[in-house]
């Protein structure tokens, strides 16, 4: 941007230095100078704003790839975050069958010892 703007600087400055040293050698009228000063003027003005729409038309375009990226990379984010916690929870739903078994075969032994001979009751 810094680089544009001394673009921008360097048009306008010289400009205005061709428009005094022409003013200082014309040979035409007044009404004639202040007729292409006129002109050259409307010219740098067309020139700026053609400038000013395909750097803002740049910027434009810069601004909607980002976000185009941006909610690509959140999506692949989530998308993965998803499959991690369903992984965790696949994880803990299987230690959390394991504790279960060994708690009946804890409850089921601790039955079976405290009852004396019947070990085929179970405590649930």
């Amino acid at each position: 941007m810094a680089n544009t703007g001394n673009t921008l600087l360097a048009l306008i400055t010289g400009a205005a230095i061709g428009a005094g040293v022409g003013l200082l050698y014309a040979p035409d009228s007044g009404e004639n100078t202040r007729k292409k000063l006129k002109k050259d003027a409307q010219e740098a003005q067309d020139r700026l704003n053609k400038h000013y729409k395909e750097t803002s038309s740049n910027l434009s375009e810069k601004a909607k790839k980002a976000r185009v990226d941006f909610e690509k990379r959140l999506e692949e984010t989530l998308s993965s975050a998803s499959h991690k916690a369903d992984d965790i929870l696949a994880a803990m739903e299987t230690k959390l069958e394991e504790l279960r078994k060994q708690n009946a075969k804890l409850q089921k032994d601790k039955s079976g010892k405290s009852s004396g001979n019947s070990p085929d009751k179970a405590v649930v």
